[in-house]
C-alpha cells in the first residue's frame, strides 16, 4: 500500500460500531427523502467520476476523495459506486464505522456485497477484515466472486475464468447435451493471479452443446451455464458472431449485455476500451474498473455463456490516444498493467509469451481465422518519429506471417483504431498516424494474394462501414463499432457507407462459408435491439478474379 493514514485506530465494540452505523444510515436516508432523485446528467462522463476518486484514495490522499465524493452523494445519494468511493476512502482512514455505513447504503441501492470482498483488496482490507463486514459476508456472499466467463470454445475444449474470495479449490462439472455422464476438471484460483483462475476443459466432441455448473470446495456456486462447441478447424461454417469497443461503465446502459445475450451469437470480441482506466500507473483503479463491470449482473449472465475474446486500447492500456512506445520494460508500468490485464479474461494465449508481451493472439472457427492485435504496447509516436510503428516488429512479422500460412476463407484483422483513412479528420491516433506502416500491410496482402481479408475495428464512439479502395488489389472494407456502452459519441462521416451514432450500438457477423460463393453480412444494431444497417460481402469480392466481381452486387 502507498499510503499511511496515521489516523487512530477504530476501537470501538460491536454493539457500538453496530448503534452508530444504524444512525448514519438513517441519517442518510432521511436526507435522501429531502433531495430531487435526479438521474445523473446523461451528457457527464459518470465512469471517470469514482475511478478518479479511487485514484486519489490510493495515492494517499482519502479525504481529498471524500470532499468531492460528498458533494455528489448530496445531489445523487442513490448512485452505487459513490458509496462504494467512501466505504473505501473511509476504509483507508481506518474509520470502519462509516466504511460500513456506506457499504450498507450500496447493497440497499443494488450493489452485491462481492464488489467489497473482490476490492482493491489494498485499499479495502481494514474494512473487508472486520467482524462487523464478516458478519455481512457470512450471509450473503455466494462463493463465486466474478463469473464464471467463458472463453476459447474450440472443436474440442473451452476455458472457463472466475474469481473467489481466498485462494480456493475450483471443480467446473460438465455434461453433454443428452447424456447425464459427468465430466469434472478441477484447478485452484490463486493469489498470484488475483485469485483468478482459468479452467481448460478438453476432450469435447465438435459442434456439441453442454451445460456447466461451478463448485467451490465441493459445493455448488453456479448452475445452468451453456456452451457450444464448433466444427473442426478448415471445415465449412455457419457463424454469428459479435464485436464492438467503447464499454465505459455506464448503469442505465449497462443492460446492453442483455442484449447482446439474447443475439445467439457463437462468440463476441471486446475491441478496446472495455472498461476505461486511464491510470496506468496505479493498479488499484485499474481493478476498480474492471471489478465493477465484473460484478454487473448483465455481464456475468451475458459471459457466462457467451465466449469473449478481448484486446485493449488506449483507455485500458495508458491514457487517451497514448503510445507504449518501442522497448519492453520501458515505461515501466507496462508490464504491469499487461499482467493485470491477462488476470481478467481468458483468451486463448498471448502470440508474445513473456518474452515479447501484449495481447495479440489469433483463433480459428471453422474456415474463418481471427487475428486479433495490440495497437498500444509497442506503438510509436506519431509526433516524434518519422515512419513511426503501431505494431512493433514481432507483432508485424507474426501478423504477416499468420496472413500467409492461413487456408480460411475469411481472414478477420481486429484492431482497436480505425483502418480507413480520415475516420478521425485531424487526428493521427487512427492507423492515418502510420500510413507507411498500413501501406506496408495492404500491399503485403496484395504481393502475397492474400484473399478474403475483413478488417474490424473500433475507438470511434459509433458504428460504421467504411471501403478502401486499392488500386492493386480488391478493396478492403472496415467494419467498425465502438459505442457499447458509452455516453459520448462521435459525429457520422459522410465519407463511410453508413454509420450510427444515435444509440448505443454493436456490430454482428454472420458468416456462411458452406455456400458457393461465401459471404459474411454485417449488421448494425442498436441497445434496443433495433436493426439499422445492413450489408452483405462475398469472397468473390474479396479476391483477385477481377473479373468475378464485375456484376456481384452488395446487398
Amino acid at each position: 500500500m502507498r499510503f499511511n493514514s496515521g489516523h487512530r485506530k477504530d476501537n470501538l465494540n460491536d454493539r457500538q460500531c453496530s448503534l452508530l452505523i444504524k444512525i448514519f444510515i438513517f441519517f442518510t436516508m432521511s436526507l435522501t427523502t429531502t433531495i430531487a432523485q435526479n438521474k445523473f446528467p446523461e451528457d457527464v462522463q459518470y465512469k471517470k467520476l469514482p475511478t478518479d476518486a479511487i485514484a486519489t484514495i490510493a495515492s494517499g490522499n482519502p479525504d481529498e476523495a471524500i470532499k468531492k465524493v460528498e458533494k455528489y452523494l448530496i445531489e445523487f445519494p442513490e448512485h452505487t459506486e459513490f458509496h462504494f468511493c467512501m466505504a473505501v476512502a473511509y476504509a483507508v482512514k481506518n474509520n470502519i464505522t462509516k466504511s460500513i455505513a456506506h457499504i450498507n447504503l450500496a447493497m440497499k441501492f443494488g450493489m452485491p456485497i462481492e464488489r467489497f470482498v473482490a476490492g482493491p483488496r489494498d485499499l479495502l482490507k481494514n474494512t473487508v477484515e472486520s467482524s462487523a463486514f464478516q458478519e455481512l459476508l457470512q450471509s450473503r456472499s455466494s462463493g463465486i466472486i466474478h463469473g464464471p466467463m467463458l472463453g476459447n470454445v474450440t472443436a474440442t475444449s473451452a476455458k472457463i475464468w472466475l474469481r473467489t474470495a481466498k485462494e480456493e479449490e475450483v471443480t467446473v462439472v460438465l455434461i453433454k447435451k443428452g447424456d447425464e455422464k459427468q465430466k469434472e476438471f478441477s484447478s485452484k484460483t490463486l493469489k498470484s493471479k488475483d485469485f483468478t483462475v482459468v479452467i481448460q476443459v478438453k476432450d469435447l466432441e465438435p459442434s456439441t452443446e453442454y451445460r456447466y455448473s461451478i463448485k467451490i470446495e465441493g459445493n455448488v456456486s453456479f448452475k445452468h451455464g451453456t456452451f457450444q462447441t464448433i466444427k473442426n478447424k478448415g471445415e465449412h461454417i455457419q457463424l454469428k458472431i459479435g464485436f464492438g469497443g467503447g464499454a465505459g461503465y455506464t448503469p442505465w446502459f449497462e443492460k446492453m449485455w442483455d442484449t447482446l445475450a439474447v443475439q445467439s451469437f457463437d462468440t463476441f470480441l471486446l475491441l478496446g476500451d472495455n472498461v476505461y482506466i486511464d491510470y496506468p500507473k496505479v493498479p488499484e483503479a485499474q481493478e476498480y474498473c474492471y471489478y465493477r463491470r465484473q460484478s454487473r449482473s448483465e455481464f456475468r449472465r451475458f459471459t457466462s455463456n457467451v465466449p469473449m475474446y478481448a484486446i485493449w486500447d488506449d483507455h485500458d492500456f495508458t491514457v487517451n490516444d497514448g503510445a507504449g512506445g518501442s522497448e519492453i520494460e520501458r515505461p515501466a508500468w507496462k508490464r504491469p498493467v499487461f499482467n493485470l490485464f491477462k488476470n481478467q479474461w481468458a483468451n486463448p494465449y498471448y502470440a508474445g509469451g513473456d518474452q515479447q508481451p501484449g495481447c495479440w493472439f489469433d483463433f480459428s472457427m471453422g474456415d474463418i481465422d481471427f487475428i486479433m492485435l495490440d495497437c498500444r504496447y509497442y506503438r510509436e509516436n506519431p509526433k516524434e518519429i518519422s515512419d513511426p510503428s503501431m505494431l512493433g516488429s514481432v507483432q508485424k512479422e507474426w501478423l504477416k506471417e499468420r496472413l500467409k500460412s492461413s487456408k480460411a476463407t475469411f481472414k478477420i484483422i481486429a484492431s482497436s483504431v480505425p483502418w480507413a483513412k480520415d475516420t478521425k479528420p485531424g487526428s493521427d491516433d487512427t492507423w492515418d498516424g502510420f500510413p507507411e506502416e498500413r501501406e506496408e500491410l495492404f500491399s503485403f496482402i496484395e504481393e502475397n494474394k492474400i484473399e478474403g481479408v475483413v478488417l474490424l475495428s473500433a475507438d470511434r464512439h459509433r458504428s460504421d462501414a467504411w471501403k478502401i479502395k486499392r488500386p492493386n488489389g480488391y478493396p478492403f472494407y472496415d467494419l467498425m463499432s465502438s459505442r457499447l456502452t458509452n455516453i459520448h459519441t462521435h459525429d457520422i462521416l459522410q465519407e463511410s457507407l453508413f454509420g450510427y451514432n444515435k444509440k448505443c450500438s454493436f456490430g454482428t457477423l454472420e458468416f456462411d462459408t458452406t455456400i458457393d460463393d461465401p459471404s459474411v453480412t454485417y449488421t448494425i444494431k442498436n441497445i434496443d435491439n433495433e436493426e439499422i444497417h445492413k450489408m452483405t460481402l462475398y469472397k468473390s469480392q474479396l479476391d483477385f478474379k477481377r473479373d468475378m466481381v464485375k456484376n456481384k452486387k452488395m446487398k
